[in-house]
């Protein structure tokens, strides 16, 4: 029997070497080595800014805080996500509005999106569920046709006129949509470089945002500097300089900076993406053609108008409930293969439980939830151990009856 987890980091002597080349520099925290990250991020999506942080979660939050997003406003999201994208409107004070998911779908349902913005919506959240980008044309159809009804409270939300559009895009650097690259295509874009990511950095992520008029991008830049470093108006590096000790505190803000160790690893995986990026693309692919004759759904990574970044290999067990998903994924795991669920919808969780959310008011969220299993897929994967997750697979789901 294989052991074969779920999604463990793709490391090589790229990586060490390049942590070693941070560590012996004598420069650990944030420097040279997250300033060069910053920049080849945000040359990859397209746009004049990105700022990497600790998490995409702080990347998003901080996205909230430069907009003047906090008590009083609603910031829509799906139904169907991770808790980081709800729980970063919840720092701010903001009020997370649940929409459901369009019927068969992973994504927000758009004509919902549009029926949920009030005079309170500042902002709206898709997420790029398994590294495929979101439909952005319904997103921005939804949030232009209820423009008579956003209220501006600053100049920053004034240059948009609009309920503004942050892509909780977790799982989807790299991912290409209509020929955009994901980061350059909503308003704002948080990424995570989280241990279980394409491309990691340990813990991390980056904010990326698109130039607009009225927008200086290096005033949102610094802002999301001093946010994230205690509303200190110099960073470490900067106070490296001759006679340069001498420091103010803005603001009573938050610390959330991403470190030179963490950035020299992002910056040896960035190199080596390409080829990763081909290789999960390659075991989609095998995947997708064991499971063509079954009775399931599979997420569409690949089209003539997009490109995912082949995330998560989502596959839905067509009219089969959560009893029979859960024990394939025990059986599953008897033949040493980890599955995992993508995902358990807000909803169900205590936290939103807590604050006024029900599932029966979201019956497409739980539908895709209740038959979903999602299946290893990573850079270690070799083609015999594709193989052998597809013949487990189609063996259990052929054979377990009912």
């Amino acid at each position: 029997m294989r052991n074969i987890p779920f999604s463990p980091p793709d490391m090589t002597e790229a990586e060490a070497a390049m942590v070693a080349e941070v560590l012996g520099s004598g420069w650990i925290t944030t420097g040279p080595k997250t300033k060069e990250f910053e920049h080849l991020i945000s040359m990859c999506c397209g746009t004049n800014k990105a700022v990497c942080l600790n998490s995409a979660t702080a990347c998003m939050e901080m996205a909230l805080r430069v907009l003047g997003i906090g008590p009083g406003d609603e910031v829509i999201v799906p139904a169907y996500t991770y808790t980081a994208t709800a729980s970063s409107v919840c720092h701010v004070g903001a009020r997370p509005v649940m929409v459901d998911c369009a019927p068969g779908q992973y994504e927000m349902d758009y004509t919902k999106v549009a029926d949920a913005i009030t005079e309170k919506t500042k902002a709206v959240m898709p997420v790029d569920l398994g590294g495929v980008v979101c439909d952005y044309d319904q997103v921005f159809k939804a949030v232009e046709s209820r423009k008579e009804l956003f209220k501006p409270a600053n100049d920053i939300q004034k240059a948009f006129g609009r309920v503004i559009v942050i892509a909780d895009a977790a799982h989807a650097f790299g991912a290409k949509w209509h020929g955009k690259m994901c980061g350059g295509i909503a308003d704002f874009t948080s990424f995570s470089f989280h241990a279980v990511k394409n491309l990691t950095t340990a813990e991390g992520g980056a904010l990326t945002w698109i130039s607009r008029e009225g927008l200086d991008d290096e005033a949102i830049y610094k802002q999301i500097q001093l946010l994230s470093l205690h509303g200190q108006n110099k960073d470490a590096l900067a106070k490296t300089k001759l006679g340069a000790w001498e420091y103010d505190i803005i603001a009573p803000y938050y610390k959330c900076n991403m470190t030179d160790i963490m950035a020299g690893i992002g910056l040896a995986q960035l190199k080596r993406y390409p080829e990763l990026l081909h290789r999960r693309r390659q075991i989609i692919e095998q995947y997708n053609d064991a499971l063509k004759d079954y009775n399931v759904a599979v997420l569409d990574h690949y089209g003539p108008d997009h490109s995912s970044s082949g995330h998560l290999y989502l596959v839905r067990l067509l009219g089969k409930d959560v009893d029979y998903r859960n024990e394939v994924i025990v059986k599953m795991a008897e033949n040493g293969i980890a599955c995992n669920v993508h995902y358990k919808p807000l909803p169900m969780m205590t936290a939103y439980k807590a604050i006024g959310y029900d599932i029966k008011d979201f019956p497409n969220a739980y539908d895709q939830y209740r038959n979903e299993v999602t299946l290893p897929l990573h850079t270690h994967l070799t083609d015999d151990d594709v193989k052998y997750v597809m013949d487990n697979f189609t063996n259990i789901i052929s054979s377990l009856k009912k």
